[in-house]
């Protein structure tokens, strides 16, 4: 029997490389493969224009397209996670040092829906005490799927010319949510910081009040291919399952990568995450995936609370 073809855009990271060498072959699936990372408008090009079979894609906007009919399903497989707390930065002479010292203040996102903006400002509201409404929230790009924001909260979008990371460093927003490490960070810039002195603690705290890793991506198929070959959808799913495995016994050799005490981080992450801290599949991501639906719904992204069960491919839903 001949294999289908498909074709599936994913970004570069190690638990995708045994699909992107061909190590790892989906059952009755000739699968083409794409690198395309997301600032070649990848999310953007698989929701509006549905170009690729299968796409990894932002959480925020698939839950924003599904809410809007767009004609998409997810597999539950989760390629990108994220804790909010390493990913806030702060001006370090605004005099911020606290969650609650937002209040009041402008704070830089790349969009209001991006995931790990949505999962920051509800972690603001729900773990720290900080209503959406008391903080201006600047964001630097335009909305991939458009949106009225709920009464009360206010979203300004940068001018022509202006950098929110440089915004940053000047004062113009004392504080910037960003999934990316910002470049004056990374350039040892004394004006930017974490918001949290130690980032990691606070997100092991996070981990075991709250018992999850969160996520940030998800893969996408168009409903036709779903719909012509129901099996596709689970043989995919399976690949990246085994794609997983693989990328996770990569690190039992200590110079897999260019980190000097990779060992160790390995162990150290099983002994605070668990075994398996990016499971994929529903039963285990269902917390995860309820508490994010629901920050999606209080910031004015989707109109009402969506079922996890509407959201992933039929043949899935066992997983």
């Amino acid at each position: 029997m001949p294999r289908v073809p498909l074709t599936i855009a994913l970004e570069h990271y190690d638990r995708h490389l045994p699909l992107l060498d061909g190590t790892v072959v989906p059952e009755g699936i000739d699968l083409e493969v794409s690198h395309v990372g997301i600032q070649s408008g990848r999310h953007e090009r698989m929701l509006n224009d549905q170009e690729w079979d299968a796409c990894e894609v932002s959480l925020s906007s698939y839950l924003m397209a599904k809410a809007r009919g767009f004609p998409l399903t997810a597999i539950p497989v989760f390629t990108r996670r994220l804790f909010s707390q390493s990913q806030m930065y702060v001006n370090t002479q605004s005099g911020i040092s606290t969650p609650r010292d937002l209040m009041g203040e402008r704070v830089g996102l790349q969009s209001y829906q991006t995931t790990l903006a949505v999962l920051a400002k509800g972690d603001l509201q729900h773990e720290y005490g900080v209503p959406l409404e008391q903080v201006t929230w600047v964001t630097s790009s335009d909305e991939p799927i458009p949106f009225t924001p709920p009464v009360g909260v206010t979203i300004e979008r940068t001018k022509d010319g202006e950098d929110i990371q440089e915004m940053l460093v000047t004062g113009a927003v004392k504080a910037l949510f960003s999934s990316r490490v910002p470049r004056p960070f990374i350039a040892g810039s004394p004006l930017v910081a974490h918001l949290f002195p130690d980032p990691s603690a606070e997100e092991k705290t996070y981990y075991h009040r709250n018992g999850f890793y969160p996520i940030m991506h998800t893969i996408v198929m168009k409903n036709e291919v779903i719909c012509t070959n129901p099996w596709i959808a689970m043989s995919l799913f399976e690949a990246f399952e085994r794609a997983k495995q693989i990328a996770i016994g990569y690190y039992d050799d200590p110079n897999w990568t260019h980190l000097a005490w990779t060992s160790k981080l390995v162990l150290e992450q099983k002994e605070e995450l668990g075994e398996d801290a990016w499971a994929n599949g529903l039963r285990r991501n269902r917390q995860n995936l309820d508490r994010f639906v629901r920050f999606e719904v209080e910031q004015g992204l989707i109109p009402n609370i969506l079922e996890v069960e509407d959201l992933f491919t039929a043949t899935s839903l066992m997983s």
